[in-house]
C-alpha cells in the first residue's frame, strides 16, 4: 500500500466504513461504534435485522494477504472443532476482503467480560480450551506467519530503538547495557531449555483477550498468532511462576487435551522479558500514527524512559536471582 494509502488508513472515515460493508452484501446502520484496537480499526456495528458484527480493517504493511489468511485459517479450524472463538465470515469464499485499497473482514460480535482468574473452576475451563488451542495448533505449521524468537522480539527491537534516536542520550548507555544484559540471559535461558515444540499460537492470550460469558470463555484478536512455545500462551494468564495453585488450575484443565512440559517454566521470565522490550518499539514504530499520539501521550518523554529503565532493571533482578 502506497503513503498515501497508508495516510488515509489513519484517517478512516465512517462513510469509507460502511461503504466497505456495503461492497460484500450486508446493510449496516449509519452508527458505527469504535472499538479499543491500536494495531488496526475494528468497528462494531449492525445491520438492518439488529445483527451485531464486527469489521477489522488491517494496518498496512504489518501482514501479508498470505500471513492474514493463515491466521484465518487457523481460527475456522478452531471454530470447526467447536472451540470458542470468533472467526471470519465469508462472503462469495472469501474471508480477506478488500474495498478501496484497504483489506478487511468482517466477524460476529459476541461480547463477553473479564473472567475471574482467581476462580478455580474459570481457570481450568479456560485452561482446558487452550489446551484444545494447542492440540490442534500442533497439527500443521504456520508457513508464512514468524516465529516468536528473541531476535525478532527483542533484539530487533533494541535495535530500532537505539538506531531511530528515541532514546534521550543520557539514557542511551544505560538502555545499551540492561537490554545486552537482558537479552542475553534470556538466550541462556532457552539454550538450557533446548530443543522445544514450535506449535502455532494465539500469541497474545492476556486476560482481555479472553471474553467470559455464563457459557464459559471465548478467545479473540488472533492478529498474533505465530510460532512458538506453548507456555507463551499461558504465563500471561498467571503471571507468577510461583504461584503454584493458579498454574496448578490452569494446567489441570490444559493436560485434559495438551500434555505441557514444565521445563518451559524457564523461559517464562525471557518471554516477558522479551515482551517488555517489545512493546516499547511496537510503540515507537507506531509513533507516525496520530492515533498513537492521541491515545499514548506519556510514551516517548524523558519520564517514560527513566521509568522503562527502571522496570527493565527490575526485570533482570528477577532473571539473575530465579
Amino acid at each position: 500500500m502506497s503513503e498515501d494509502n497508508q495516510h488515509s488508513f489513519f484517517q478512516l472515515v465512517p462513510d469509507q466504513v460502511l461503504d466497505a460493508i456495503e461492497s460484500v452484501g450486508l446493510e449496516p446502520q449509519a452508527a458505527l461504534l469504535a472499538l479499543n484496537s491500536y494495531e488496526n480499526r475494528v468497528y462494531q456495528f449492525r445491520d438492518y435485522d439488529e445483527k451485531k458484527y464486527v469489521v477489522k480493517f488491517y494496518r498496512p504493511n504489518r501482514w501479508t494477504d498470505e500471513q492474514i489468511l493463515e491466521e484465518h485459517h487457523f481460527t475456522l479450524q478452531l471454530a470447526d472443532n467447536e472451540i470458542p472463538v470468533i472467526p471470519p465470515l465469508i462472503f462469495k469464499g472469501e474471508s480477506l476482503l478488500t474495498y478501496a485499497g484497504f483489506r478487511f473482514a468482517i466477524f460476529d460480535c459476541r461480547g463477553g467480560r473479564t473472567p475471574e482468574l482467581e476462580d478455580k473452576k474459570t481457570l481450568t475451563w479456560i485452561g482446558r480450551f487452550i489446551g484444545r488451542i494447542h492440540a490442534l495448533g500442533e497439527s500443521e505449521t504456520f508457513k508464512h506467519r514468524p516465529e516468536l524468537t528473541i531476535n525478532s522480539f527483542a533484539e530487533k527491537s533494541a535495535e530500532y530503538l537505539l538506531g531511530n534516536n528515541f532514546l534521550p542520550n543520557h539514557i542511551v548507555p544505560a538502555y545499551e547495557a540492561i537490554s545486552s544484559q537482558l537479552i542475553d540471559l534470556s538466550k541462556q535461558r532457552f539454550d538450557e531449555l533446548g530443543k522445544y515444540p514450535s506449535i502455532r499460537l494465539h500469541g497474545d492470550c492476556h486476560p482481555s483477550n479472553v471474553l467470559w460469558t455464563d457459557d464459559g470463555p471465548h478467545f479473540v484478536d488472533f492478529d498474533d498468532a505465530r510460532m512458538g512455545p506453548a507456555v507463551q500462551d499461558l504465563w500471561m494468564l498467571i503471571n507468577d511462576a510461583s504461584d503454584r495453585e493458579l498454574w496448578s488450575n490452569l494446567l489441570e484443565g490444559y493436560e485434559d487435551f495438551m500434555e505441557f512440559d514444565d521445563r518451559q517454566f524457564k523461559i517464562m521470565e525471557p518471554l516477558r522479558t522479551i515482551r517488555m522490550i517489545h512493546y516499547s518499539a511496537w510503540l515507537a514504530r507506531r509513533w507516525e500514527d496520530p492515533s498513537f499520539k492521541h491515545n499514548f501521550p506519556w510514551f516517548n518523554t524523558a519520564r517514560y524512559w527513566e521509568e522503562h529503565i527502571l522496570s527493565l532493571k527490575e526485570q533482570l533482578s528477577v532473571m539473575q536471582h530465579g
